[in-house]
């Protein structure tokens, strides 16, 4: 499809246009081209991470299932899936419902030192992981939390409040509070009309912030390099793990599916942002 411009464009801002959507499509094949080379070599029939002549030939015999299945065979990528759902589900269950309690406080207007306190809880995405990794490591240990699915729950439940406090916080930015004080007119408790009034809304946003944090548990590695015991390695623990014992395409095969996890996760945040908009009023005008 043809692009138009306006009447007044000149040859220059035209080429400027073009330059601008040229770098962005340049800039968008840096990012995913290193991830698009992974899904092919996630299917060699060889043992290598290089495209072997029958790959490039697309020659059916050069691929395979076989690195796939091996995950399903091997008891250590088996455990190592089941921990990161495990954390990642409770510690995005605790994220979610702190998060949102933070989030809900910050966007009052009694609340004192608000960029402070915000400051404070954003802390974990601005402080270097190392760092954040190696004083939990310290503190946990004197409370036995070392090399335990509750303190790595609590650590993974750290790093995804934030995301969780964004989300929301934004969502909130944006509702109307008429609608809540109108509910305690008509006699509800304060809790009742959270509940029935503002929940709905801001419902999209929480939902966000719990996959960000989600995302977040299933792919961090530093933490769990510090806190993790032998039973509570994680897929990243085991693909670092892969790398350096046993190196093989399994671990490709296990970053395909990942990136299927993340591309419907996308998904669904890209469905949710629509249907926020909706809520609001504000529906998208193409």
């Amino acid at each position: 499809m043809k692009q138009e411009f306006p009447g007044y464009y000149t040859f220059w801002h035209k080429l400027g246009a073009y330059s601008l959507k040229f770098s962005a499509w340049l800039v968008l094949f840096f990012l995913i081209m290193p991830i698009l080379v992974i899904l092919p070599l996630s299917f060699n029939v060889e043992p290598y991470f290089t495209f072997t002549p029958g790959m490039v030939r697309l020659d059916p015999d050069a691929y395979s299932l076989r690195w796939y299945e091996a995950i399903v065979e091997n008891d250590n990528w088996m455990l190592a899936i089941k921990n990161s759902f495990i954390v990642g589900i409770f510690a995005t269950i605790l994220a979610t419902f702190f998060g949102t309690l933070a989030a809900v406080g910050l966007s009052s207007q009694y609340m004192p030192y608000k960029r402070l306190i915000m400051a404070l809880l954003l802390s974990p995405m601005i402080v270097p992981l190392i760092i954040v990794a190696a004083g939990m490591f310290f503190f946990y240990t004197k409370f036995n939390l070392a090399g335990t699915y509750t303190g790595l729950i609590i650590a993974h439940a750290a790093l995804g409040i934030p995301f969780v406090i964004i989300t929301v916080t934004a969502t909130l930015s944006g509702f109307d509070r008429s609608l809540y004080f109108a509910g305690l007119s008509m006699g509800s408790s304060p809790l009742k009309t959270f509940r029935d009034v503002v929940v709905p809304l801001i419902r999209p946003g929480v939902i966000s912030g719990a996959m960000f944090a989600f995302v977040t548990s299933f792919d961090e590695v530093v933490l769990v390099l510090f806190l993790a015991g032998p039973g509570q390695r994680t897929i990243p623990r085991q693909m670092f793990s892969g790398l350096r014992e046993q190196i093989n395409p399994t671990i490709l095969a296990v970053a395909s599916l990942l990136i299927l996890i993340s591309i419907l996760f996308l998904l669904t945040l890209e469905y949710l942002r629509r249907r926020s908009e909706r809520l609001r009023g504000l529906e998208h005008i193409n």
